[in-house]
């Protein structure tokens, strides 16, 4: 398969890239493994000063590296910016907090000393998605370098020039040769590399299908995986909340990135007593969302990333129609030849339709009402998805009580959910499995090896 980068607001082919041989990929894995030999010895200093250079190069080059996300994917060049920005964020948060993270840690047992040591295992093949192509990337990769590990990456193949200048930064910022290498390989030469003798883990962050079959091929050979799947998450609205806080961040909360991620509020809860007073305020806030070219600094809403993503957002569109919910505001490309969608309302949607089982990767935001604390959490539960939650209510007891109840990985009150260094991300049920960021995340792929004294 080739790598095409194609600019979805303007349709331009920009460039292709052919799949590497199996005689290079042995050579890069080859490559890869004596990296890590010398890699997972090097001083902590040394790899902080790998990061802290990164960062420095992100933020100097953020025009730059915005630009190339905008063109490939067609987030907004804001929204751009700020993703280049968080991934320097990372790169600092790691190089300051990272040694503690790694400390043995001291234990009680019945011998004289007994500690927990954190050590790197090996290469950490990374399968990664397209809709925050530097995020997601970055996300995986830092804790992982500063741990001693090294990365093996398989980008989505509408973002190779993405992969391409990852690469080239982690190897400006000082990175020696095979510490981190972005990989254009075919799905077949996927098992060959998971199956290599210095890969000791993979991640991915993608669709459900997708990772299933990497944790199949995981277990096949032994190795660890960890999964973030996407979700449907809820944004649950008491009677009691800042109404007009609510739905301002919820266009934030939905749109950002086009309605293209996994943590966006994809179905909207609200109490029956400010239910029309919600919709009201929320409709009057998707109505002024300026849509149109992402590289525009005011354009909140650009194109779907790719022709066959939209037209699955178009089916889901008909499905729900067919089951009785109504749109209310858009729901049509701006234009036949464009793959920008209008900012889709949804409301009287059968609770049992067979769209509520399915992630809406796109502006498409169903709201529906409930009556009880109760029936909201169950609603919210009913979902094969288990990522994040939103939840609106100025009642500490009600947020506290709704939080412990969500079965979610994450729950944010009175804001949208967000991902950040120091907190860990991940899912549960379908949503996936492991975590990413904060100390959590740094150890998932370390051996962690006990050591006792007698």
């Amino acid at each position: 398969m080739a790598y095409q980068s194609i600019n979805p607001y303007t349709r331009r082919v920009m460039e292709t890239f052919e799949t590497i041989t199996d005689r290079e990929l042995i050579k890069m894995l080859n490559t890869a493994e004596l990296a890590f030999d010398k890699w997972s010895q090097t001083r902590f200093s040394e790899k902080a000063n790998l990061l802290n250079n990164a960062a420095a190069l992100l933020e100097k080059e953020k025009a730059k590296h915005a630009e190339i996300i905008t063109s490939e994917m067609g987030k907004p060049i804001r929204q751009s910016i700020a993703e280049v920005e968080k991934c320097a964020w990372l790169c600092r948060y790691y190089a300051e907090h990272g040694e503690n993270y790694l400390k043995p840690v001291t234990i009680d047992s019945t011998a004289r000393e007994s500690q927990v040591w954190f050590e790197p295992s090996g290469i950490i093949f990374a399968v990664m998605p397209w809709n925050f192509p530097y995020w997601q990337v970055f996300r995986f990769l830092v804790p992982n370098l500063v741990a001693g590990n090294t990365g093996l990456l398989k980008h989505a193949s509408n973002v190779p020039r993405c992969g391409i200048a990852i690469e080239d930064l982690i190897h400006r910022s000082g990175a020696p040769d095979g510490v981190f290498m972005n990989l254009f390989i075919d799905y077949s030469q996927v098992e060959s590399i998971i199956g290599h003798h210095a890969v000791c883990g993979v991640t991915l962050t993608g669709s459900n299908n997708a990772g299933y079959k990497i944790a199949e091929l995981s277990g096949r050979h032994g190795k660890k995986s960890v999964l973030e799947l996407g979700g449907s998450d809820p944004y649950i609205v008491f009677e009691s909340a800042d109404l007009e806080k609510s739905s301002e961040t919820a266009i934030m909360a939905r749109f950002q990135n086009n309605g293209q991620s996994c943590i966006a509020a994809k179905k909207f809860y609200i109490q029956d007593t400010v239910y029309d007073q919600f919709l009201e305020l929320f409709k009057a806030e998707v109505l002024k969302i300026k849509i149109g070219d992402p590289m525009n600094p005011d354009t909140l809403l650009g194109p779907i990333a790719r022709e066959d993503l939209l037209i699955e957002l178009e089916e889901q569109l008909k499905l729900i129609r067919k089951s009785g919910g109504k749109i209310i505001t858009g729901g049509k490309r701006i234009s036949p030849d464009s793959l920008i969608l209008e900012p889709a309302i949804i409301i009287d949607l059968p609770k049992d339709s067979r769209v509520m089982n399915q992630e809406l990767f796109g502006p498409i935001i169903p709201v529906f009402k409930f009556q009880s604390e109760d029936e909201a959490i169950q609603l919210s539960n009913d979902t094969p998805y288990g990522l994040a939650a939103s939840v609106w209510t100025t009642v500490t007891e009600q947020a506290r009580r709704v939080a412990s109840r969500l079965q979610t990985g994450m729950v944010t009150i009175n804001g949208m959910v967000k991902s950040e260094p120091s907190l860990p991300f991940g899912g549960v049920k379908t949503s996936g499995y492991g975590r990413e960021l904060s100390e959590f995340g740094i150890r998932e792929f370390m051996n962690i090896k006990s050591v006792s004294f007698n």
